[in-house]
């Protein structure tokens, strides 16, 4: 397994994994988007096949872990903790100070995840994400000093 960087060649199988395992995915635009700022986009694959991407906003001192997702038949298999783990090497890597992200209080394996790694609830953001019927969901705000 490997992380490279994320390029525009990338794109259609990016959106074949986002699409498959977000109910509310982010677009292409947001993808290209990212590669054309200051993020840092990166490709986790293994023998040719993309198992994984994340996407990073550095700011000043800290990262925002922008999005990081694993392809849905390869989840529950320990990858993402191995993504997360390089996510924050990469952080450390740039003398980052710490990580902050929002996740759904839905997502129960990302909450298992993050807090497994080291990340604490912050704070929470009221009505951050779309949800069914129109309504929408909070955000937990979770950091990891590094």
């Amino acid at each position: 397994m490997r992380l490279r960087e994320m390029n525009l060649a990338d794109m259609d199988a990016i959106m074949r994994i986002e699409q498959r395992v977000h109910a509310h995915p982010w677009t292409r635009g947001n993808f290209t988007d990212a590669l054309k700022s200051d993020c840092i986009c990166k490709v986790y694959e293994a023998d040719g096949e993309m198992l994984g991407y994340v996407v990073l906003m550095p700011a000043v001192d800290e990262v925002q872990l922008l999005n990081i997702s694993i392809a849905a038949g390869h989840q529950r298999k320990g990858l993402g903790r191995k993504l997360l783990e390089e996510t924050m090497k990469i952080a450390r890597g740039l003398n980052m100070r710490r990580i902050l992200l929002e996740v759904r209080p839905s997502n129960g394996a990302a909450l298992g995840l993050y807090r497994a790694a080291g990340f604490s609830q912050i704070g929470l953001r009221r009505g951050y994400y779309p949800s069914e019927d129109n309504r929408r969901e909070d955000a937990v705000v979770m950091e990891c000093e590094l």
